[in-house]
């Protein structure tokens, strides 16, 4: 193959590689980070004792429960004094052990019904819901326990909650599907390009810095596009959402991702700085010995003449 058609396939190889890293993360980070419901479950976990995360907990926990008794009780003159008990008892409730076992199986409960919904076959034209009785249980027990007024009476009921409407579920399976596959298939192609763009090199070592300097700026757009999505993200939260409980959850979710955007970056660096230090500061190789060449025989004497007579 002529050099420079190597040349060219090689740069085509190493850019489409550099092109995929990000997406490639992105693709698995979601499909085998997001779409696992024990990873979900435990990177979830920790936002159980985040102060911002508790007190939108029971901001929302307590203005369900007071609709609740308004609804079923008709006791909206005793809303106002009866309204710093209960969020003063759920906000003591979400310090207990108890609030971090529902924490983890409302998410588990949550994240397996969505799961089932996006892998199902099946059009039922029904929403997605949960059943979150046991949480309200949990509080009802805690707020009886502490004596507030009417907790007793708070009634339980399995009331379902949609998270998914079926209307987007159709469009959300197709997106869901090819997720998984690229999950998989992206950062396979990405390895195989880079291999086979250096492969084809001419000058390997430029292609192996061309490689990682383009990983390294893959990474570092990823961290940006992160940091970029997060303000969109709570930029357009809805009325009433608390943005330090939004923002924890979102640092949470793409903790990870955040961590191999680094990763790239770094290994990309390192690597050209590596490959670099290898061009420049080689070794001198040691001299090679010549053989001693045989002296040059002496020439003969020349014949004395004689004399004449």
């Amino acid at each position: 193959m002529p050099p420079r058609l190597r040349s060219a396939l090689s740069a085509v190889l190493i850019a489409l590689s550099c092109l995929l890293v990000p997406f490639g993360a992105l693709a698995a980070w979601a499909a085998y980070g997001l779409a696992d419901t024990g990873r979900y479950v435990t990177t979830m976990a920790p936002l159980a004792a985040d102060p911002a995360v508790r007190e939108a907990v029971a901001d929302t926990v307590g203005e369900g429960i007071l609709r609740a008794v308004d609804e079923r009780l008709d006791v909206r003159p005793l809303r106002g004094s009866v309204r710093p008990f209960v969020h003063d008892a759920v906000r003591s409730f979400t310090q207990t052990r108890a609030f971090r076992l529902a924490w983890d199986t409302g998410n588990r409960v949550t994240h397996d019904a969505v799961l089932r919904a996006l892998r199902a076959t099946d059009e039922d034209g029904r929403d997605v819901t949960v059943d979150l009785a046991p949480v309200t249980l949990q509080v009802k027990r805690q707020l009886t326990h502490d004596h507030v007024p009417l907790a007793a009476r708070i009634p339980v009921e399995h009331t379902s909650v949609a998270v998914l409407p079926a209307a987007e579920l159709t469009t959300l399976r197709k997106g869901f599907h090819v997720l998984e596959v690229a999950g998989f298939w992206l950062p396979v192609a990405a390895v195989t390009f880079a291999a086979g763009g250096i492969a084809l090199a001419v000058h390997r070592r430029r292609a192996v810095v061309a490689t990682a300097l383009g990983t390294a700026l893959g990474g570092g757009l990823l961290a940006l596009a992160l940091s970029v999505g997060r303000g969109l993200t709570l930029a357009d939260l809805p009325a009433g959402v608390s943005r330090p409980a939004a923002g924890a959850v979102y640092d949470a979710l793409t903790g990870t991702l955040r961590t191999a955007a680094w990763l790239l970056l770094g290994l990309g660096l390192a690597v050209a700085l590596t490959a670099w230090l290898t061009r420049y500061l080689r070794l001198p190789r040691p001299a090679r010995r010549r053989r001693a060449s045989p002296a040059p025989a002496p020439a003969p004497a020349p014949a004395p003449t004689r004399a004449r007579a």
